[in-house]
């Protein structure tokens, strides 16, 4: 039903056919609030509300106000009304996000009753929040007295900067930035910068939210089967009608984006970064162009192709080029085009360099861009780079956000900058023109020209390591507030020890949650999603493959993977190989005996996606010793392109690992990313290294791709600079294993349409039947020094380990030996790790304690109970807490509302739907690892009938003074202060 309501007014109706959608964009006529409605027949409904934030400082107003107006509004005065919500709730997804230039509010339910919940609580937050000047005080900043009379900062938001700021690739960007943007919104950190923070008040997020958060401001964009008027309804008469008055007028200030003032020459700049090292070959290097607005469609996908051309994969130039370069390990994460601004910046850039190769790269980087402008780009990169955007227009995505809400963001920062999103929705035309203009002579050599080459708006940043700028921060924020406590009277102190205790009291004061709305166990659907897929065969040769064949809506694409099962002692000669990771890693990125790496890297772009490899692992259902194990090589690619099947052979028959200078490059790339997003999944290691010691997955997890795996990669980096015969053994036993694993028995998954089926099937059984090539012939004896991970596997237990880290926060864990996924206990042990989320931890550790996020988690593949924290100032306190949690559990008398939010929030998981595709390739893989529909649907009932005495019950047994194992990634500066907590300490050089 394509209806409006009678408060809005229709701008403009369109039908994306390749979307199977139809826009409706819409304006409120009071207030002139923008409305895009994306009709389509999707259960998965989804909203958006955002607004342009552009603050002009580094205080974090944007995102500390993206916190507190989720604290409590008008309609819904709780304190937490966002986190109440998730536990009453079957929302798909909840969240709230803060770009450097606008704030957006998504959600997704299944359920239509669910999804007029979530819009009624967020249209009343962001439009009437509270703004309690103790939600501030708990979500931003404040300052307290400790116990020796001294301030100290606190706040969430504070924590959670610091945590991220940590990052090496975030220090980076902000690094660059304020270069890159002089005068606009963009010179500023909208998250906050930890030493600016202190700095906001109260009545400046007041005002902030006043200004910005206005329906003038505001766009807010659905998706899905509900009618657009029911949802207008609700819009109009919740919100948007209350602006008729002096308070809340109908019309308020809509922002404008501003046109950076250009540099007349580069520019360049040095910074540093906070480093756990002081090792050789840790500096980045980057040029950064600034580049025309994000609204002209035309001109975005041309520079789109720009960038394609120069830095796709590893056979364009520019990549190519930095990837190799002998001053540099690795091309910069900064790389390519960025759109995300309103203005558009192009990166290229190294790490792993020296300060001083900073002029020689520069010039380098100029040098191959003039080259690439004088001479002719063959129509065949061109076609690579159009084909590369048409996958990415047909893909489906939704497995990892729901669909809509990915299609929503895509086109969001278009919408709030005065673009029409129409043009990221609907692309077709403008690629018809841009194939066009790429068939013009040296039009695509005269971009690179205008907008690199001669353009003048270009800085060079050189940002080193500095191993003791981290401990320099945290003196700085001492010094800051020792300088507070001289102009603070005992008044003042004491108005701060009033404070505290008032948001301690607030903290612990009942919520009456019965004023929000919610779902119950009634509203919870009775049958699993699950896809039911073909069996068949193909024969070939005289040998017979099985296929999983799945019939779905692909938009003109097909999924196909090859799945080769592990099994008996070939699975253990596999899973059991420390190189497995790196193997993985280099598979499809190497050469093989028709192409050399770089040139096959072109080849994979041409036809498909790329060729990916992977495990596919579970724990076996009864026993947490025994392992379900799948090899798995995959590719997607358009329904036309056949050859890309054929590419997939090529990896796995063809293959050879020989280029040893392209498998150190790869080497280098994952050490240098590996260690910079620690910081960004401190609690995900924490979490792997106590459950280290659980089950034989965990332990594999842990030695091979954990953090030990990390500090062996480092190790042989570089004992192979002094000695290359290791990259000849390396390299032997990588084919070694490609051997193994090549030679042994195939399935075939396919998902597609079903008209193309027969086709693709019949390409399939061309290329399926394996390559039988020799072994390497000579055994190698010489060690790696991998081969020492092993011992990992069967190592005494360490209770307490530190792993330390550049960071300012801590990331806590710790785990408890539990069950498989088949015992009688794990339903429970399920809904228990929910339930001490919301019931204690949530407000123990977060609210009171500060740190960014905490909970607990049940994994039936680690065969552990978890509790972690993440972005965390405390250590000792928050383990203190874990402890607390349980003996909270067992000795409070609770009421069957929390226990039924908590299976609430385990089923939300559970069906939380994929993409088409990615829904069939799930449902295909749980029957794989004996989890069908049948079994799904068992668990479900049984986690429906767990009760209070249930989760007492576990917790008594699996918990309550049982052994735990505790892991902390924690500050270098902290070492001493760890020791003496009794942990064992690990570094990663």
């Amino acid at each position: 039903m394509t209806t409006l309501h009678s408060s809005f007014e229709l701008i403009d109706k369109r039908s994306i056919e390749a979307l199977d959608i139809t826009v409706l964009t819409s304006r409120h006529r009071l207030t002139g609030a923008t409305h895009y409605h994306l009709a389509c027949d999707n259960s998965e409904n989804a909203l958006m509300i955002g607004f342009a934030t552009q603050p002009m400082t580094s205080r974090g107003e944007a995102h500390i106000l993206e916190h507190v107006v989720l604290c409590g509004s008008q309609k819904y005065p709780v304190r937490d009304p966002f986190f109440s919500m998730i536990k009453r709730s079957l929302n798909t997804f909840m969240n709230a996000m803060t770009a450097s230039d606008w704030t957006v509010y998504p959600f997704a339910s299944q359920n239509k009753k669910d999804f007029f919940n979530l819009l009624s609580v967020y249209l009343d937050a962001v439009f009437f929040p509270n703004i309690h000047p103790l939600d501030f005080a708990q979500e931003g900043v404040r300052v307290e007295i400790n116990q020796d009379n001294q301030p100290e900062y606190h706040g969430i938001v504070f924590n959670e900067m610091k945590g991220a700021m940590s990052g090496e690739i975030d220090q980076l960007y902000y690094a660059l930035m304020p270069h890159l943007f002089p005068t606009t919104t963009y010179h500023y950190n909208s998250g906050g910068d930890p030493a600016q923070i202190p700095k906001m008040t109260h009545e400046d997020l007041v005002a902030f939210h006043q200004t910005h958060y206005h329906p003038s401001n505001a766009i807010i964009m659905s998706f899905g089967n509900i009618a657009v008027d029911e949802i207008q309804a609700k819009i109009h008469d919740e919100a948007l009608s209350h602006f008729d008055d002096i308070q809340k007028p109908a019309q308020g200030k809509k922002f404008t984006s501003v046109v950076e003032k250009p540099l007349s020459q580069p520019i360049q700049v040095y910074d540093t970064y906070s480093a756990d090292s002081d090792d050789k070959q840790m500096t980045h290097h980057v040029l950064a162009w600034l580049l025309p607005t994000i609204t002209d469609p035309r001109l975005r996908l041309s520079l789109r192709l720009m960038e394609g051309v120069l830095a796709e994969h590893s056979g364009s130039p520019l990549r190519a080029y930095l990837e190799s370069h002998p001053l540099a390990v690795a091309p910069s994460p900064l790389l390519g085009l960025d759109d995300s601004h309103y203005q558009m910046v192009f990166y290229a850039g190294v790490r792993g360099s020296e300060p001083e190769h900073a002029e020689a790269l520069e010039k380098g980087i100029l040098a191959l861009l003039n080259q690439i402008a004088d001479n002719p780009i063959s129509q065949e990169v061109i076609e690579t780079i159009l084909h590369q955007i048409e996958i990415d227009q047909r893909h489906i995505g939704g497995d990892s956000m729901p669909y809509g809400l990915t299609l929503m963001l895509e086109a969001f920062s278009t919408a709030v900058h005065g673009g029409n999103p129409l043009d990221v929705w609907q692309i077709d035309e403008h690629l018809a023109w841009l194939k066009q203009q790429a068939g013009e002579p040296n039009w695509l050599q005269n971009l690179i020209r205008q907008y690199l080459i001669d353009n003048p708006h270009r800085v060079r940043l050189t940002l080193s390591a500095d191993t003791k700028k981290a401990a320099r921060l945290v003196d700085e924020e001492n010094q800051a507030l020792a300088t507070l406590d001289t102009t603070l009277s005992d008044d003042d102190k004491q108005n701060l020890l009033t404070q505290a205790a008032q948001l301690k009291a607030r903290q612990a004061a009942p919520d009456d949650v019965s004023i929000l709305p919610k779902v119950g166990l009634e509203d919870i659907p009775s049958e699993v999603a699950f896809t039911k897929g073909i069996k068949t065969t193909l024969s070939l040769d005289g040998e017979t493959y099985p296929v999983h064949l799945y019939h779905t809506g692909t938009n003109g694409l097909y999924y196909y993977q090859v799945i080769t099962p592990l099994t008996d002692k070939v699975a253990d000669e596999v899973i059991n190989n420390p190189l497995l990771p790196l193997y993985l890693t280099l598979l499809s990125e190497v050469g093989t005996n028709n192409y050399d790496a770089r040139t096959f890297q072109a080849v994979q772009a041409s036809h498909s996606s790329g060729v990916t490899a992977r495990i596919s692992q579970r724990t076996q259902l009864t026993d947490k010793e025994s392992l379900s194990s799948y090899f798995v090589v995959a590719t997607r690619a358009l329904n036309r392109k056949l050859e890309a099947i054929e590419l997939v052979s090529e990896v796995m028959n063809e293959t050879v690992f020989s280029e040893t200078d392209r498998i150190r490059e790869l080497l280098q790339q994952k050490q240098s990313s590996w260690q910079a997003r620690l910081a960004s999944a401190g609690h995900a290691y924490a979490m792997q290294t106590a459950s280290s010691r659980m089950s034989r997955q965990a332990r594999i997890e842990y030695a091979y791709s954990g953090l030990p795996a990390l500090v062996a990669l480092k190790s042989f980096l570089a004992s192979a600079q002094a000695d290359d015969s290791l990259w000849d053994t390396l390299c032997h036993r990588l084919s070694e294993l490609h051997q193994t694993l090549i030679s042994l028995p195939k399935q075939v998954l396919l998902v597609c349409e079903e008209q193309v089926s027969p086709d693709l099937l019949d390409e399939i059984s061309k290329h399926i039947s394996t390559k039988k090539t020799p072994a390497p012939s000579q055994k190698v004896s010489q060690k790696l020094v991998f081969d020492t991970l092993d011992e990992l596997l069967c190592q005494q237990d360490e209770p307490k380990t530190a792993w330390l880290i550049s960071s300012n926060v801590y990331y806590n864990a710790a785990a408890y030996q539990a069950t498989t996924s088949e015992h009688e206990d794990t339903p429970a042990l399920m809904v228990l790790a929910p339930f001490l989320r919301n019931g204690y931890l949530h407000g123990a550790i977060r609210e009171k304690g500060g740190a960014y996020g905490s909970g607990a988690s049940f994994d039936s593949n680690a065969a552990a109970f978890r509790f972690y924290s993440y972005r965390d100032p405390h250590c000792a306190k928050t383990f203190a807490h874990f402890d607390k949690s349980i003996d909270w559990l067992l000795q409070t008398k609770h009421d069957t509302e929390q226990l039924h939010e908590a299976i609430l929030g385990i089923i939300a998981g559970m069906d939380k739907p994929g993409s088409p595709a990615g829904e069939a390739v799930k449902s295909c893989f749980n029957e794989l690892h004996h989890r069908d529909k049948a079994w799904q649907q068992n668990l479900r009932a049984k986690i429906l009938a767990v009760s209070i005495d249930d989760l007492k019950y576990v917790a008594q047994k699996y918990l309550k003074n049982k052994p735990s194992h505790q892991a902390v990634l924690a500050p270098i500066e902290q070492e001493l202060a760890l020791i003496d907590m009794g942990f064992k300490i690990k570094k990663l050089s």
